[in-house]
């Protein structure tokens, strides 16, 4: 089939094989060109590994320090007239070339909330891995399954007082304006189920007793904070509160892991359009202002440019930690000029300055590229074959 992008709102319903491994392509050279990361881990597991952070995540620990990984996910393959989901490309592509340069690269497609997901990720390394070094979790999802059945929502809703702000609408680049009103206490709870440290907590749990995480392992999670600008929405909203968790979380887990002499880390990464950034009220205003500023500055990063640091920097150094003990990535984003810049146009975004104030053209084109379209080298006139197959050690 010829495939379009097909956009509806925050989301794209099609994506692009051929562009979907030219993007894990365009990482991975990345990688390579860093060099090879010192002290990095050799068996890794993502909880998470079919897109964004933990897409990158794979790629630089494959691809930087040579490391076995298995990617666990929930992504739908293709379906009669119905493209794949991005990640199911990009983790089909990913496979591929890992598998190619002699990497071991196993997939699992499943509810990683799920407990058969849990037990089938420990036989697997039991199997073929034997120990894990270093568990990056990098869960986003809408949803959670409980043990006992029932199912909670998150949402995206401010806490206290109503949200008044504006999106950019992807198609047409018009402003719309957006009200939400205050979450309630159960949706504040609910979000925290989904998107807190919870599930982080029950990984662990499971992967410690079953002895399968090595002595001095390192587990993950990654975190935003944002700008003042956007913290109504995000920082004090719903987000903010399961965000809060996973900080609770990662205290938590320091004993535990002190059996295997291990750390748990929260890493606070900067902003960057991901699937679950572009659900975000107001975010693309704040991202296209904070593109143009950072790109002016020279200091812009992706997914692959952000994880590649850390990997290298950070996480197999001696990390460095802010006054709640997280990593901070975002430190490029916080510099004072660049949130001046910010904060200083904020109220100044509108039709006639979205293209002279902001990179909502670099925007737009990152969240193409997100889903395998954009490239220039692409042919998207050319018939494909929607239906790539992933080699799976469980799932369907």
């Amino acid at each position: 089939m010829i495939i379009k992008p097909r956009i509806k709102g925050f989301l794209c319903t099609t994506a692009h094989p051929v562009g979907c491994a030219k993007d894990v392509g365009q990482q991975i050279s990345h990688v390579r060109a860093q060099g090879v990361i010192e002290n990095g881990p050799k068996r890794v597991l993502i909880i998470g590994a079919s897109g964004g952070y933990g897409l990158a995540s794979r790629i630089t620990a494959a691809f930087g320090c040579g490391a076995a990984t298995i990617g666990v996910f929930f992504e739908r393959p293709a379906q009669k007239n119905r493209t794949a989901s991005a990640g199911w490309y990009k983790t089909a592509a990913f496979t591929d070339l890992a598998t190619a340069e002699g990497l071991y690269a196993e997939n699992i497609n499943g509810d990683a909330f799920s407990a058969e997901v849990k037990q089938a990720t420990i036989d697997l390394i039991r199997e073929d891995l034997g120990q894990i070094d270093l568990v990056v979790y990098s869960v986003a999802a809408p949803a959670r399954q409980l043990s006992d059945g029932s199912v909670v929502r998150s949402t995206l809703k401010p806490i206290g007082e109503p949200f008044d702000g504006v999106t950019i609408d992807f198609n047409t680049a018009e402003l719309r304006a957006v009200s939400l009103e205050p979450a309630s206490p159960e949706e504040v709870a609910d979000t925290v189920k989904v998107m807190g440290g919870d599930d982080w907590e029950l990984w662990i749990a499971a992967l410690l007793e079953a002895g399968v995480l090595s002595e001095g392992c390192v587990t993950t999670n990654y975190t935003y904070l944002g700008s003042e600008v956007t913290w109504p929405i995000y920082y004090h909203g719903t987000i903010g509160k399961a965000k809060e968790d996973l900080d609770r979380a990662a205290k938590a887990l320091q004993a535990p892991m002190a059996g295997i002499n291990g750390k748990a880390y929260v890493v606070v990464m900067k902003g960057l359009l991901t699937l679950a950034a572009s659900a975000i009220p107001g975010m693309s205003v704040y991202l296209s202002l904070l593109f143009h500023a950072m790109k002016k500055a020279g200091t812009h990063e992706g997914c692959i440019e952000q994880t590649t640091r850390l990997f290298s920097t950070q996480l197999f150094n001696q990390p460095s930690f802010d006054e709640a003990a997280r990593i901070r990535m975002d430190d490029l984003e916080m510099m004072p000029d660049i949130q001046a810049y910010v904060k200083e146009n904020w109220d100044k975004v509108n039709a006639e300055t979205l293209d002279q104030l902001t990179d909502f053209a670099g925007y737009r084109q990152a969240f193409l590229e997100m889903h395998g379209f954009g490239f220039a080298d692409v042919d998207y006139e050319a018939e494909v074959d929607a239906a790539l197959d992933i080699k799976l050690a469980f799932g369907h």
